[in-house]
Formats: structure tokens, sequence, C-alpha cells
């Protein structure tokens, strides 16, 4: 069979370049799964606490991930600005990725640490109060939203079921630990541990 035939066959032109693709992305999927580098974490990288699991699910929720990448490239340009290239090692627990690509706003992979609480706070409440050519919106309401301390339990057993290594006195205490917190106290929490 050459060439021709399959040009002018469509259906089988679509089988061979699916086979095509999938033996490529099996041949690039496969050997990174087993890289131990991909499935043992990084040294430093804990699982989530309650609270930055809460505020993990906000910045997913609010989108935030469309405008900052999560994935410091191993670029001198990156390097220098942000800190480290991102290593696969410390987001053994994200599910799902959060890497990104579009950069409107800077790359939050090293945010943790670089500003105080309140820093972030007025950040969300107006990021025009502290950096003027902002063109983030606000997110005032999440200061307002409380957290529903039922369903972190729930999270952090089906993450377990996952391989992240909760443990029954993580899951028991989760509820305790967002009670009475914000949204925003929980979206602070897992910007701060970003590091």
């Amino acid at each position: 069979m050459n060439h021709e035939n399959i040009e002018k066959k469509p259906a089988l032109l679509g089988v061979m370049i699916a086979l095509v693709v999938s033996i490529g992305g099996l041949a690039e999927i496969v050997p990174l799964m087993m890289s131990p580098e991909a499935v043992e974490p990084a040294e430093g990288t804990l699982p989530y606490t309650a609270l930055q699991l809460e505020g993990r699910d906000i910045y997913v929720r609010e989108g935030c991930y469309a405008c900052h990448s999560q994935m410091i490239r191993p670029f001198r340009a990156e390097t220098e600005r942000y800190g480290h290239y991102s290593l696969i090692g410390e987001t053994v627990y994200d599910r799902p990725f959060l890497f990104g690509s579009k950069r409107t706003g800077p790359d939050l992979a090293r945010v943790g640490g670089r500003y105080s609480d309140e820093w972030h706070r007025l950040h969300l409440l107006n990021p025009r109060d502290l950096v003027p050519q902002s063109n983030m919106p606000a997110f005032s309401w999440l200061a307002e939203n409380e957290l529903d301390a039922e369903l972190s339990p729930v999270k952090l057993s089906r993450l377990r079921m996952l391989g992240v290594p909760y443990t029954d006195e993580d899951i028991a205490g989760a509820s305790a630990a967002i009670e009475g917190k914000t949204e925003m106290d929980a979206l602070i929490a897992y910007l701060q541990g970003m590091r």
C-alpha cells in the first residue's frame, strides 16, 4: 500500500494518523510515568494542608491559572526573575496539574513567602492599590465567603485514595483546620505554600 492509496481514503488516513500519534504519545508519556523524579516528591514537597487545598480549589474555580502559570522554565530570564526552575517532583500531589502557559500576570510557582499575608489580602481586594498598572480583577467577595468545613475531610480522603500521603489525623482534623476561615484565607494559604 503506497501513500497515494492512504491519502485517497480519509477514514484509513485518520486511523493511521491516530495510530502514529498514539505510539508517539506512549513513547513520551510511559517512560516519564516510570521515572522516579515524576512519581517521588522533590525534597521539601509536602501534601497541601486542608486550608491550602481549599485555597487551591478556589484558585481553580476563579480561573487564576488562566493568567498565572505555575511553572518556571529553565531559561536564564525566568530563573533570574522567579527563582530556580520548576521540578516535576514539586507537583506530585497536584490534581489536576496547573502548569499553565499564559502569563498575563507573573508566574506564581515561587510566590510563597515573597509577600506577607496582608500584602496578598490587599492585592486580592484591589490589585491596583499595590500594583497601579495591574489588570488583575479584584476578588473582594472571597473575604466574605466562609469555607464549608464538611467537605474538606472528604477531599483529603479521596486524595489519599490517589496516593497523597494524608494520615487519619490529617483527615480527622481537616474540618477544624478550616472552621471559621474565609475563602480569602484559604487562597492566601495556598499562595504562601508555593515555594
